[in-house]
């Protein structure tokens, strides 16, 4: 019964793996298939030619540093005002936790074409124009709820005792934060962090709506796939997996590096 129950186990982690895998794979090899359509049946030949053309398109790059652009930027304001948020909503109780808490989720739970066009209508009261930085704004409105929950996980492990120790022995509450506070909760900030960057890169909604005549590259995507698509948005799938994989590998090996270094 052991060894039936193991290998059902693996049976199904290969078959899910492959769900997983198998369709990044045949993008993959459809990136180095001389078609002009992207599939790797019927296979043509090897080329290199739509990394040639990607790297040549000035539009793609354009897209690229303004996607890179707000997605530092929406980090840069989701992060703190989504761990100011799990701090206060840590420090309070009753229904005034209840409903700060439902109005920091409730963002995600919107549509975000809603979202979009609801930071376009509000910021117009305003005489404000469409554009990157509207697209930062409402793309902040939501992802901050991200950074709160994984913050406010993290301070359900906080010992209160060393913060209201701290306070006894002197130190003030700027300090409790710098010195006790925020290291605990670094891990989860990091966090935080890389999940508001990877949310704004792949944002199409809202940014469909604020963002003027900016092209980023979910909506540069958008426009190939209205325009004729071609094996070059291939490459560029290939080309930031790879270097996604390569990143989460060197934050793997470096961290198991530092395990290692504690552990002695």
């Amino acid at each position: 019964m052991h060894k039936t129950r193991n290998y059902l186990f693996h049976l199904y982690m290969a078959l899910f793996l492959f769900y997983l895998l198998a369709p990044l794979v045949v993008m993959g090899g459809a990136a180095f298939n001389d078609s002009r359509f992207p599939s790797i049946l019927p296979w043509r030949g090897f080329t290199t030619q739509w990394f040639t053309d990607l790297a040549a398109d000035g539009r793609m790059w354009i897209a690229f540093r303004n996607t890179v652009i707000v997605a530092i930027a929406v980090v840069a304001l989701a992060v703190p005002i989504g761990t100011a948020a799990a701090i206060l909503i840590n420090s309070v109780t009753g229904r005034v936790r209840t409903v700060l808490y439902g109005m920091m989720v409730a963002p995600i739970l919107a549509p975000g074409a809603v979202i979009g066009i609801s930071t376009l209508l509000f910021w117009n009261q305003f005489s404000v124009p469409a554009g990157l930085h509207l697209s930062v704004l409402g793309q902040v409105s939501y992802i901050a709820a991200f950074v709160m929950l994984l913050v406010l996980a993290r301070l359900q492990s906080f010992d209160v005792a060393l913060e209201e120790a701290a306070l006894d022995l002197g130190a003030g509450h700027g300090m409790v934060l710098r010195r006790i506070l925020l290291p605990h909760l670094y891990p989860a900030i990091g966090a935080g962090a890389a999940i508001a960057f990877f949310q704004s890169i792949e944002n199409f909604n809202v940014t469909l709506f604020t963002r003027g005549n900016a092209d980023t590259l979910t909506v540069y995507v958008f426009s190939k796939v209205r325009t004729g698509i071609t094996p070059t948005i291939n490459a560029l799938a290939l080309v930031m997996i790879s270097v996604t994989l390569a990143g989460a590998i060197f934050y793997e090996l470096r961290r198991r590096r530092l395990e290692r270094l504690y552990a002695e």
